[in-house]
């Protein structure tokens, strides 16, 4: 990954307010194009508040947003993903009885005309779903194999394939590998990796220290509503990211008090 093209995001002093509650107060981040740049932070830490404003579910209270430079103003989710942003939610917008085809080219279906009349293009989505679930590394039975019949971590790649299809330049991938077992994870992590290679700039929120130093290029630590700061790979160790995320700059200082007892 290199930094030496611009930021196609950029999140300027963001705050959200919820009434008397703030639950983002002044956080930044940049995400560049190839990059996978990592969010973490424990449960109440503003991640999913931070990536709901970054992809036009909220309004910040105050902040900047940047895309490619032009400043933005998203008024609804529609709105993100139609300048190319996509966010690929834990729970996957899927219909399990349905097949791959149908689920990948949901909303977006490819018709042919005979006459005056429409028709779904079964044919044409099923070979480019074959293809773009081949590209990812998934060998389907069939494009008509239901998705329901699918691992946890095959159907996170059906869903992060069919945003790259459909001109994702930035990627959101919310807590992917949280409820995977080690075989799928690798799998989705594996997908990850290729989807950055093809130029896409992946924000990719967890809580997983091992699964974002697998992938993750850049770490940005959120904590009660702001950044604790943000690290490239080779600047930071497993042990101080999981330190930042439990709140480690308040236990050293209760260790030293303590006389290193904690």
């Amino acid at each position: 990954m290199s930094t030496e093209h611009a930021a196609i995001v950029q999140m300027r002093n963001i705050e959200k307010h919820f009434g008397a509650v703030i639950a983002l107060a002044g956080v930044s981040l940049e995400v560049y194009p190839g990059e996978c740049h990592c969010l973490l932070g424990d449960n109440g830490a503003g991640k999913s508040t931070f990536i709901k404003t970054m992809s036009g579910v909220h309004k910040p209270t105050k902040g900047e947003i940047y895309f490619g430079g032009t400043p933005m103003k998203f008024d609804r989710p529609r709105d993100a993903i139609s300048a190319g942003i996509a966010t690929v939610h834990q729970h996957l917008a899927m219909i399990p009885l349905m097949s791959v085809s149908r689920n990948f080219f949901m909303g977006n279906e490819p018709v042919r005309r005979v006459g005056p009349l429409k028709f779904f293009d079964h044919k044409l989505a099923d070979s480019i779903t074959m293809e773009a679930m081949r590209e990812m590394g998934i060998n389907l039975r069939g494009p008509d194999q239901a998705v329901g019949t699918l691992s946890g971590g095959e159907r996170q790649t059906v869903a992060i394939a069919r945003a790259v299809h459909f001109g994702a330049k930035v990627l959101i991938l919310d807590e992917p590998t949280s409820a995977l077992g080690v075989r799928q994870t690798a799998n989705v992590l594996a997908t990850i990796d290729k989807v950055r290679k093809q130029g896409v700039a992946v924000v990719f929120i967890t809580h997983n220290v091992r699964h974002a130093m697998a992938v993750g290029d850049r770490f940005t630590v959120l904590n009660r509503g702001k950044t604790l700061g943000t690290a490239q790979r080779g600047q930071i160790t497993p042990e101080e990211l999981q330190d930042l995320m439990a709140g480690g700059q308040e236990l050293v200082a209760l260790e030293g008090s303590l006389g290193g007892t904690v």
